[in-house]
């Protein structure tokens, strides 16, 4: 399986101008939004851009999309999607979230995006240094891949886009954490309305902060029975 060792190169190129120029195949691009979330699952993207779409979206300035503003990803992530071969969102629970631990709700948001592509790639690069367990198609992954590979920076954008739609409608079922702002992060205000009213159903109860009422517990508890002192 193609992906070992993590490719790392250098901040001003496209992999797909440079290393992949003469790849003979389709490329999908993987990548994650919400991991460091609080609140809500971990979503990923998987992204197959033809050849021909790659100067159009290099021309609109894509880039990571934590270094662009909400509108001008909401804008290209439309753009990705009419030029996209193919593109499928996989996400995981916040139950599978606290079952698994992050990193393997991680991927296996990014492998259940690839299983739902209906084209088959011939290659995935994956964004970071974990390689995506159970996956058919070969893979690579790449540090840093948002910056260095059109399709995953498409990924990113859909990802991002798609998340933080899909929080800002939870937001209106639980509007004592600011959601719509915050999109389930750790903001100052979330911080405080986790403290004052504690988590909801879709908080990550296996993140610290996320676990108030069981610090509460625990302290009412020492109350009570208080440990045993040395003497």
């Amino acid at each position: 399986m193609v992906g070992v060792e993590p490719v790392s190169i250098t901040p001003s190129s496209w992999l797909e101008l440079s290393i992949f120029l003469q790849f003979q195949g389709l490329l999908a691009g993987v990548d994650e939004v919400g991991r460091g979330a609080l609140f809500g699952p971990v979503v990923a993207a998987a992204v197959i851009l033809a050849k021909d779409a790659l100067p159009q979206l290099i021309a609109a300035e894509i880039k990571d999309s934590k270094k662009l503003s909400a509108v001008r990803r909401t804008q290209l992530a439309q753009q990705i999607a009419t030029l996209a071969v193919d593109w499928k969102i996989g996400f995981a629970t916040t139950k599978e979230i606290d079952q698994l631990n992050i990193l393997q709700a991680t991927l296996l948001a990014m492998k259940r995006a690839v299983l739902k592509l209906k084209v088959q790639p011939t290659l995935c690069l994956i964004d970071g240094n974990q390689p995506v367990g159970g996956l058919l198609v070969p893979q690579q992954t790449i540090i840093k891949g948002d910056e260095h590979s059109v399709n995953i920076a498409a990924a990113s954008i859909l990802a991002k886009v798609w998340r933080d739609d899909l929080i800002t409608r939870l937001a209106k079922k639980h509007p004592l954490y600011d959601l719509a702002n915050n999109k389930g992060y750790g903001s100052k205000g979330h911080l405080l309305a986790l403290q004052k009213y504690g988590p909801s159903p879709l908080h990550r109860l296996s993140f610290k902060p996320c676990q108030i009422n069981q610090q509460i517990n625990d302290q009412i508890n020492d109350q009570i029975n208080p440990p045993n002192q040395l003497l």
